[in-house]
């Protein structure tokens, strides 16, 4: 692959591409039921298109929430179609969003759904298709001494990311942790200086969960006016912030908490419960909100979905790419590796902390790629 996409370690892409292999004739042994109802077809129920013989190289940009992810993605790939190259910018979902807009990337990636005013910004006459790939959590991060289970629900997250509330041993907090020991230590907040799907996500959840915040007017999208805290740049300089910091508490996307060996609180859910972010708690979440997926796939984030065992902030993380394709190679190209993603590839995402995207929507997707042209023609009949 092109080497400007790095990935975190060979080992890792090893054990993703042996995971292939062997998820192909079952299960993994560790997977929960509810993430198994999500799962999608098995890659043999469905005939994907190979790419074309051409030496090419896909460019992308946007968002950072898939990039553990789509690097294993991508090395494997080029691992199989050698002349298939890669080079993804992980640069944020509204970067991503402003270059595919602007035609300089072949596709862009993004965790939040374009907007009507970003649609109609589009070249004339074109059409954008947003093709889900995987689910994540957006969880809340923290870095306090000695602390390492805790509880917080929308009002005080809320409260927190507003600058209302100051210290880690706030009665507020203490309340939702009974027999905990909570310091006397001024919270730092971190939060995306980015424009982020993340961001999205988050924002989404706390102008739904919190009275306070809503009151405060700021809003939700990929950025908005922090009242208090620092920024910082994508999912892993939030994760920086607060790993460096005693004290501080931010929101990322699940795996680079894990990357960054961070502990993420369980946030109160719908049904009362404590619930941390998981594959499974995400999965149980897009279950959920199945009955109301959207025809054009532009799902909102899914915040405080019924369920016990439903995390509240989940969300979809998509590829954008044009209906009609002006390169004929590039675009038969995208096609067989987003056909490939949507199958063979869905295999990888639990052992990424990522949960595979629901069988209906994997169909759905699947069709969709069906309606990509190029000069009028359909690249995959």
């Amino acid at each position: 692959m092109n080497h400007s996409t790095s990935l975190r370690s060979g080992g890792l892409v090893l054990a993703a591409i042996f995971a292939v292999g062997a998820c192909r004739g079952a299960s993994s042994p560790g997977a929960s039921s509810a993430a198994s109802s999500a799962s999608s077809a098995a890659p043999s129920a469905v005939s994907i298109p190979s790419p074309t013989a051409a030496q090419v190289t896909l460019q992308g940009a946007g968002a950072t929430f898939p990039k553990p992810l789509y690097d294993v993605w991508f090395q494997t790939y080029t691992g199989k179609y050698g002349n298939v190259q890669f080079n993804y910018q992980a640069i944020g979902s509204g970067g991503g969003i402003t270059q595919i807009t602007q035609q300089t990337v072949d596709f862009g990636a993004s965790d939040a759904a374009l907007q009507d005013a970003e649609i109609a910004k589009l070249p004339t006459g074109s059409k954008m298709l947003h093709i889900p790939t995987a689910l994540g959590a957006v969880v809340v991060i923290y870095n306090i001494p000695g602390v390492t289970d805790l509880n917080l629900d929308g009002d005080t997250v809320g409260k927190i990311f507003l600058g209302k509330i100051t210290k880690w041993n706030d009665p507020a907090i203490a309340a939702l942790n009974s027999g905990a020991t909570l310091p006397d230590q001024a919270i730092l907040v971190v939060h995306r200086s980015d424009g982020s799907g993340t961001t999205n996500a988050f924002t989404a959840y706390v102008n739904t969960a919190s009275a306070d915040w809503k009151a405060s007017g700021i809003g939700a999208g990929k950025e908005v006016k922090w009242p208090v805290g620092q920024g910082a740049d994508k999912n892993d300089g939030v994760a920086a912030g607060v790993k460096n910091t005693p004290g501080a508490v931010g929101y990322v996307e699940l795996q680079y908490a894990a990357q960054a060996k961070l502990t993420s609180a369980k946030l109160k859910n719908a049904d009362g419960k404590f619930v941390a972010g998981s594959t499974a708690a995400v999965t149980a979440a897009a279950n959920a909100a199945l009955p109301t997926f959207p025809a054009d796939f532009r799902q909102a984030p899914i915040i405080n979905g019924p369920g016990p065992d439903t995390y509240p902030i989940a969300a979809y993380t998509y590829l954008l790419l044009y209906q009609d394709q002006k390169d004929k190679d590039k675009g038969s190209d995208i096609v067989a590796f987003t056909a490939w993603a949507l199958t063979d590839g869905q295999a990888l995402e639990e052992s990424l902390g990522f949960a595979p995207l629901p069988k209906d929507v994997q169909t759905k997707a699947l069709a969709a790629l069906h309606t990509v042209t190029s000069g009028g023609s359909p690249i995959w009949p």
